[in-house]
């Protein structure tokens, strides 16, 4: 059984040991963490550029980013992985709206240069290392007879 002195040394002791290692933990993460996986030594003028085309033209109103955003629309954070730069293009400088499913895209009819930028935007975001996230389907093998 702790006396009061006692008990008040354990708490405060607790304390400030439990602020020190959260101060440590931050600053690790600040100063090797986010740096390593943000990807910010690959941001270019082009993807600058497209995420002002994203903000400009409210992308996030339908679709997600890095998980934020609406629901409306697909996720894009692995888009051009998954659907490949010439498919998104096309879509981003088609003229007419475009709508798989029944839901229509926007025709932005956006220049090459526009698009481009977009692309290399979505592409950055894809390279962002978001530990594990967004997870990749389990896709099951039917079992072996």
């Amino acid at each position: 059984m702790f006396s009061k002195k006692n008990a008040q040394i354990f708490f405060f002791g607790g304390t400030i040991l439990s602020f020190a290692v959260f101060l440590g933990l931050t600053w690790h993460s600040l100063a090797n963490e986010v740096p390593r996986q943000t990807n910010a030594a690959n941001i270019t003028p082009e993807v600058t550029r497209g995420k002002i085309i994203w903000e400009k033209n409210n992308c996030m109103g339908c679709h997600t980013l890095l998980g934020e955003g609406a629901y409306y629309a697909p996720e894009l954070t692995k888009v051009v992985e998954r659907r490949g730069p010439e498919m998104i293009k096309a879509i981003l400088t088609s003229k007419t709206p475009w709508g798989p499913r029944g839901r229509l895209m926007v025709a932005y009819g956006m220049s090459d240069q526009d698009a481009s930028d977009m692309i290399a935007f979505l592409k950055w975001c894809g390279e962002i290392d978001l530990n594990g996230f967004p997870p990749k389907p389990v896709m099951s093998q039917p079992p072996k007879q």
